[in-house]
C-alpha cells in the first residue's frame, strides 16, 4: 500500500533534525573543549569516532532494518540518541564524547537508511523524490541553526558552565518523535532472500555508482569543512567571540535550508544535472570572490564572515538531488543496501574532512582555508561532469 508522504513527513523531519544537533554540536564542542586545552588534533580525531562507526556500521544495520522493519529500527535509534543525549551533561571526562560520538554514528547510520528507504518505498518518480528529499533534508541544517543559535547563547551566557544541558532538548525531541513514528503505518520494501550483503554489494561496482560514490565523498568532505569548522576559522582568523562565531555560522544553515527549501519547489523545471551544475558554478565563483578579497584586500576582512554563509545557498541542494538521481533508479528491495554505502562515503567523508582541517588549524595555516575550499570544490565538479556524462551514456 502507498501512503501520502504528507502523514509522515514531521516525523521524518524532525529524525533529521534530532541526528542534525547531535552530529554539528561538533564545531561547538571543538571551541569549548579547545579552551580546556585539548588539542586540535585530540578534535581532529574526535570525529572520527562519529564517523568511523557510521561507516563500519551501516551494512551490519541493513540486516537489521530488515528484520525489523524501518520504523522499530528508527525507534530503537532514536530512544538510544534521547538516552544518550540524557547522560551527556553529567559526565566530564573527554573519553565519554568519544563514546557518546561513537554510538551517536551508530544511531545516524540506522535513522539515515530508514529514512531514506521510507522515502523511496512511497515515492517513484525521480523529480518528486529529489523534492521530498530537499523537503527532508532542509530540516538537517534547521538542527545545524539551532545548535549554534540556542547553545552560543549559552556558552556566552552567564550560564555558560551548563551548556551541556541543552542536550536535554534532543531527549525531548527525540521522545516527540518516537511518540509521532509510534503512531502512524508505513510501507515496507520485502527484503532481498537467500542472498549475502556481500554478493549483493558486487551489483553495484560500475563506473556510474563508483563516480556517484566519489561526487557524494566529496560533497560531505566540503560541507565538513564548513559545519564543523568554520567557527574556529571565525574566531581564531577574524577574530571574533565565540558568540559571534557560531551565531556567524547559523547563517550558513539559514541560507543552507533556504538553498533545500528553494530547490524542493522548482526543481521539477530543472533538469537535476543542469540545476546540480549551475550550483556549483555559483559556489566556484563565491569562493574566488573570498579568496580575492583574503589576497588582495584584507587577510582578516569581516566581509568574508558574510560570503561564507551565502555559499550554503547553493551547497546544501548538491547532496539530495544528486542521491535523489541515484536512489530513484534503484529496486526499492535494494535501496537499503544501497543507502548503506551512501552513509559510509559520506561519513569517510565527514572523517577525512576534520583530519585535515584539524592539521591546517594545528598548524595554523588558517590563511589557506578559503583555497583550500576552493581546490576541493573543483575537484567535485570535475567528478561530477564525469559522473553525468557517464550516467548519460548509460
Amino acid at each position: 500500500m502507498i501512503i501520502k508522504l504528507s502523514k509522515i513527513s514531521l516525523p521524518l523531519k524532525l529524525t533529521f533534525l534530532i541526528f542534525s544537533m547531535v552530529l554539528n554540536c561538533m564545531g561547538l564542542i571543538i571551541l569549548q573543549l579547545a579552551e580546556e586545552k585539548i588539542t586540535y588534533g585530540e578534535l581532529g580525531f574526535l570525529e572520527s569516532f562519529k564517523d568511523l562507526p557510521i561507516a563500519f556500521i551501516s551494512l551490519f544495520a541493513v540486516g537489521f532494518i530488515n528484520k525489523t522493519g524501518t520504523k522499530k529500527a528508527l525507534i530503537s535509534a532514536l530512544i538510544i540518541v534521547g538516552f544518550c543525549s540524557c547522560l551527556l551533561p553529567f559526565i566530564e571526562v573527554f573519553w565519554f564524547f568519544k563514546l557518546w560520538f561513537a554510538i551517536i554514528g551508530a544511531c545516524f547510520a540506522i535513522g539515515k537508511i530508514c529514512v531514506f528507504g521510507i522515502i523511496r518505498n512511497n515515492i517513484s518518480d525521480e523529480k518528486s523524490l529529489a523534492k521530498t528529499m530537499n523537503s527532508v533534508e532542509a530540516s538537517f541544517m534547521i538542527g545545524i541553526f539551532v545548535v549554534n543559535t540556542c547553545f552560543g547563547w549559552v556558552v556566552s551566557s552567564e550560564y555558560s558552565e551548563y551548556w551541556k544541558f541543552c542536550f536535554l532538548l534532543i531527549a525531548f525531541l527525540s521522545a516527540l518523535t518516537i511518540f509521532l513514528l509510534s503512531k502512524i503505518t508505513i510501507s515496507e520494501a520485502k527484503p532481498l532472500e537467500n542472498k549475502s550483503i556481500f554478493s549483493e554489494l558486487s551489483g553495484f561496482v560500475t563506473p556510474s555508482i563508483m563516480l556517484f560514490l566519489g561526487v557524494i565523498f566529496f560533497i560531505v568532505f566540503i560541507e565538513q569543512g564548513f559545519n564543523s569548522w568554520l567557527p574556529s576559522f571565525y574566531k581564531n582568523h577574524l577574530k571574533v567571540n565565540s558568540f559571534f562565531a557560531l551565531q556567524a555560522t547559523s547563517f550558513l544553515a539559514v541560507f543552507s535550508y533556504a538553498g533545500r527549501t528553494i530547490t524542493a519547489n522548482i526543481i521539477r523545471r530543472f533538469s537535476l544535472p543542469g540545476y546540480y551544475l549551475s550550483c556549483m558554478a555559483f559556489i566556484i565563483s563565491l569562493l574566488i570572490i573570498i579568496v580575492g578579497v583574503q589576497y588582495f584586500d584584507s587577510a582578516d576582512s569581516k566581509i568574508i564572515l558574510f560570503l561564507f554563509p551565502v555559499i550554503g545557498l547553493f551547497l546544501s541542494p548538491l547532496y539530495p538531488v544528486i542521491n535523489s538521481k541515484m536512489i530513484a533508479q534503484m529496486d526499492k528491495e535494494k535501496v537499503n543496501l544501497f543507502t548503506s554505502l551512501i552513509v559510509i562515503f559520506s561519513s569517510l567523508g565527514s572523517s577525512v574532512s576534520s583530519i585535515i582541517m584539524a592539521v591546517l588549524f594545528e598548524k595554523q595555516l588558517l590563511n589557506f582555508y578559503p583555497l583550500y575550499i576552493l581546490f576541493f570544490v573543483i575537484l567535485l565538479f570535475v567528478t561530477s561532469l564525469v559522473f553525468f556524462n557517464v550516467s548519460k551514456r548509460k
